[in-house]
């Protein structure tokens, strides 16, 4: 038994050996995948949050409402503020067309009197509300400005949103300031001694504040980026393409005639393919020990963030280990099902691409439909990626991660169990 399981590694190694080019593509590739995706990644997140989104400005009422978005949107990480164009002054049609043309991706202009309009309307409003005649005889200001927002149609509606939720907290600071302010006028007129007013009262009623805080037990309070995300998902893409080469070393033992010589070994079909389980799992471990020094050697050389490795070297371990099974096991079984190299090449990547597009590999799922979420959590792709996402980026520790990586060691069996009985079945035709 012992030796016949050790025939099978040294044969699987051999015959891995001396497909050189196989080999460098099986780890070269995915190393470059990872180290270009996260560099794409990278651009998009800095698109973002490195002063991305080129805005114009045109304020033309210039008090306390355009002087406040002018400066929130200067203090924004958001965006890149101008309020020139090729060196010309903004006017409202040169923002129109230079957003048209692609050279701003938003074009704001605020339009004159629009601090006056939110004075007089909110006036108004106070005045209506103090006052001791009946409502009627107060007339309430409807006077209403419009802020133009031209935007560039290619523009996502990500950016939109966000400069669009800004300018409305603008407004609505702005506003209320301004309710404030009046408000204290108003109580100082009537109160007979006007010293006991309050002052300030908006400042004041400044109570509740955001702090964001990312729930994560990672030491030092980590914050996402490219590398958190994209190493371990590419790894994972990575290590179940495995099945493409695994499933070709089956069929070329189909084609070769080797099967069938080591078919007549008094020996179960699971005992035969077990050196080959053995020798791909151990190249799964190694690509993914090499993904992993792309993210902690390679990628910060060209400015990037370190991969953090999270609290529990031994659940990355097990996680990486039950990864490789279920990948190993998903190659067994798509090679044993097919009965040509080239109907195992296709049904292999093909079915790895669907399998990881479901995951969140290429889509992160809190995105998808409802419908596709529920599909994705059948994908081992995803539990795995889960796996890993709940100890890069959540801090989990070994509890954390038992649940997919048990899940991943029954997908393996399953598959085993699956190949076994296609075997039997193909035979007995």
């Amino acid at each position: 038994m012992r030796y016949k399981i050790w025939a099978a590694i040294k044969k699987e190694i051999l015959i891995l050996i001396r497909d050189r080019i196989g080999l460098s593509i099986l780890f070269l590739m995915p190393m470059i995948l990872i180290f270009v995706m996260t560099l794409i990644q990278d651009s998009a997140f800095k698109s973002i949050n490195e002063k991305g989104i080129p805005i114009v400005l045109l304020d033309n009422d210039r008090d306390s409402l355009g002087i406040y978005i002018k400066k929130g949107l200067q203090s924004s990480s958001l965006c890149s503020l101008h309020d020139s164009i090729d060196g010309l002054p903004a006017t409202a049609e040169l923002i129109k067309r230079s957003v048209s043309e692609g050279k701003f991706i938003i074009g704001i202009v605020i339009p004159k009197g629009a601090t006056e309009a939110i004075r007089k309307n909110v006036s108004s409003l106070v005045s209506e509300a103090l006052a001791t005649d009946p409502p009627k005889n107060i007339k309430v200001s409807t006077d209403s400005v419009n802020v133009l927002i031209y935007i560039d149609p290619v523009s996502k509606k990500s950016f939109i949103s966000s400069v669009t939720s800004n300018l409305h907290e603008f407004i609505s600071v702005v506003k209320t300031q301004i309710m404030f302010q009046t408000f204290s006028e108003q109580i100082r007129e009537v109160m007979p001694d006007n010293t006991n007013a309050p002052k300030n009262i908006y400042s004041k009623s400044q109570i509740i504040n955001y702090k964001e805080i990312y729930a994560s037990n990672l030491i030092g309070e980590m914050l996402p980026n490219a590398v958190q995300h994209n190493v371990p998902a590419w790894t994972i893409f990575s290590m179940f393409f495995i099945v493409i080469p695994l499933a070709g070393s089956i069929m070329k033992e189909k084609k070769e005639g080797s099967s069938f010589r080591i078919r007549t070994m008094p020996s179960s079909y699971l005992i035969l393919v077990l050196g080959k389980i053995i020798v791909y799992v151990f190249v799964c471990l190694i690509q993914f020990l090499l993904m992993l020094s792309v993210g902690l050697y390679i990628l910060p050389l060209v400015g990037l963030p370190v991969l953090q490795l999270g609290n529990s070297y031994a659940a990355i371990a097990l996680l990486a280990l039950a990864t490789s099974f279920a990948a190993t096991g998903y190659g067994v079984m798509v090679g044993t099902l097919a009965s040509s190299e080239q109907q195992g090449a296709i049904l292999g990547a093909l079915s790895i691409l669907l399998l990881s597009a479901l995951g969140g590999v290429w889509v992160p799922t809190y995105v998808m439909p409802e419908i596709m979420r529920h599909i994705s959590v059948l994908s081992p792709l995803n539990w795995s990626l889960e796996g890993f996402y709940a100890l890069f980026l959540r801090g989990s520790n070994m509890a954390g991660i038992l649940i997919p990586a048990l899940k991943l060691f029954l997908f393996f069996i399953f598959t085993m169990g699956l190949a076994s009985i296609i075997n039997r079945v193909k035979h007995k035709i």
